[in-house]
């Protein structure tokens, strides 16, 4: 049995440790295809839709209206999306990816939260429900109730 000092250590360094995962996957995604986390979620759902409004990108991702603008002015620089009018109102601009973005994604490894996933539903719903509760708390305990995040694993700043 451990001590309850030991198992503090424990703790912090099981969140140390999902830190560091986190850190270096957002690193690899800088490093070998020149995009952050947010910017491949957000590019992987362009692709996915062919062509679709930025709201309904935000709405997809849970990030504000804001921040998709944001990544989507980035991705536009480095020619990853193209903003074409909305041929039904042209009030509207959709979002469409462009070669180099489909490219880059046949050979990208996964979005690290899609391997969490995949491992999450493979629980049992008891597991999830610990897991869940588990997690709040620590939030709770380090005084994060009032961090507003979306669910995409990031560290380096967007």
């Amino acid at each position: 049995m451990l001590e309850k000092t030991d198992m503090v250590d424990e703790v912090l360094i099981s969140l140390k440790r999902i830190i560091r995962a986190i850190d270096l996957h957002s690193k690899k995604l800088v490093t070998q295809y020149g995009i952050t986390g947010p910017q491949a979620l957000v590019l992987k759902r362009i692709i996915h839709y062919k062509k679709v409004p930025s709201g309904i990108l935000a709405r997809d991702v849970s990030l504000s209206h804001a921040t998709v603008t944001s990544i989507l002015d980035r991705l536009e620089k480095h020619n990853y999306i193209v903003r074409v009018p909305n041929l039904d109102d042209k009030r509207k601009v959709l979002i469409e990816p462009t070669e180099k973005a489909i490219k880059i994604f046949k050979n990208a490894p996964p979005l690290l939260q899609e391997e969490f996933i995949s491992a999450f539903h493979k629980l049992d719903a008891w597991e999830q429900t610990l897991m869940l509760s588990t997690l709040q708390r620590i939030g709770t305990m380090m005084d994060a109730k009032n961090i507003i995040v979306s669910p995409i694993l990031e560290t380096i700043s967007e």
